[in-house]
């Protein structure tokens, strides 16, 4: 017991010391001192951009007039948290320490964070709720059966459109893939910066509050700004929106999530990015076919219909790939 007592008290010194540690990194931070701006980024040479990219994605640059309160941290694990405000938006600026030194600083604004709620055991409880019934719905009549055999007779009448809209997305993604094998260190910051921005919105906090919550967060966080915000949104502009967007980002994804990067665990990932990018296909599907209608002279409002089936099937494909992600990330990754 008394051999101990010195590694006891080293390992308490370094808690006690990890405060310290975090706010000397967001003096640093805040100074300017470890940030690239996006024009250093931009303008860096090919060799120096992959590293630099990487440093601006976990060293965010703080917003302008920031004010943090360095005299009350909370720390939680390895994360220090520093109340923050940026005029009336208040949040926190969240220190990742790693072997006592910084790894991330970043600042989070309680405005783009996880509604509390989503983390309880209750909201955990509903996700399971809603995911039986949608699937007892689905397997009875009902309308919510209807719609989802109206949704996949849009998808037989329309095949063509929706042939091509796989391939093209799909395309995207894996020349996005094929591509980060000769570039793996632009990829790999590309990877970060996606990474850093998912973390800044604090999902992390929902890995160890139980299956049902996790895919819950993931279903929401999908189904609201990947689905609802950038795919429904946009495409009700006639789809092209949606489309302009989405030819970015499946380029984008497949850049930062080929197997040039995952390795094997690209195979077990490989069922999320086929659920979850046929949802965000459908949608654009979807707008696309709105576009057809309108053009063809069946007018707006039939369009719009086969937008909203699309919409609906691809949040069935979000509720499975939410299930699936879930058990991936607490059980094979």
């Amino acid at each position: 017991m008394r051999a101990l007592l010195p590694l006891a008290l080293a390992l308490l010194s370094w808690a006690l010391a990890s405060p310290e540690a975090a706010r000397q990194a967001v003096e640093r931070w805040l100074r300017g001192e470890v940030s690239p701006s996006l024009g250093e980024v931009l303008k860096a040479p090919p060799e120096e951009a992959p590293r630099l990219l990487e440093r601006y994605a976990l060293f965010p640059p703080p917003p302008p007039g920031l004010s943090v309160n360095l005299e009350s941290p909370r720390v939680e694990g390895e994360r220090v948290f520093f109340p923050a405000s940026v005029g009336e938006v208040v949040g926190v600026v969240v220190v990742v320490l790693e072997g006592g030194e910084a790894r991330r600083v970043y600042f989070r604004s309680q405005a783009l964070a996880l509604p509390p709620y989503l983390l309880t055991p209750l909201a955990g409880l509903g996700f399971i709720l809603l995911s039986l019934v949608w699937t007892a719905l689905l397997l009875n009549p009902s309308p919510f059966r209807a719609w989802f055999l109206e949704a996949l007779a849009l998808l037989r009448g329309e095949r063509r459109l929706y042939l091509l809209t796989n391939l093209l997305l799909y395309g995207l993604f894996a020349l996005g893939a094929a591509l980060a094998y000769g570039m793996p260190e632009m990829a790999r910051a590309v990877q970060t910066l996606f990474g850093g921005a998912l973390e800044a919105l604090g999902l992390e906090e929902a890995m160890g509050k139980g299956l049902p919550v996790l895919a819950g967060v993931i279903f929401h966080w999908n189904f609201s700004q990947g689905l609802f915000l950038t795919g429904l949104l946009p495409a009700l502009f006639l789809g092209l929106p949606t489309l302009l967007l989405n030819l970015l980002r499946y380029f984008a994804f497949g850049f930062a999530l080929s197997p040039a990067l995952l390795g094997e665990s690209f195979l077990v990932h490989l069922p999320t990015l086929l659920l979850e990018l046929q949802a965000y296909i459908l949608v654009t599907f979807g707008g696309l076919v709105l576009l057809a209608k309108t053009a063809r002279g069946e007018g707006y409002r039939k369009g719009l219909r086969a937008l909203l089936l699309s919409f609906y099937l691809g949040a069935f494909f979000l509720l499975l790939a939410a299930w699936y992600e879930a058990l991936e990330v607490r059980f094979f990754l």
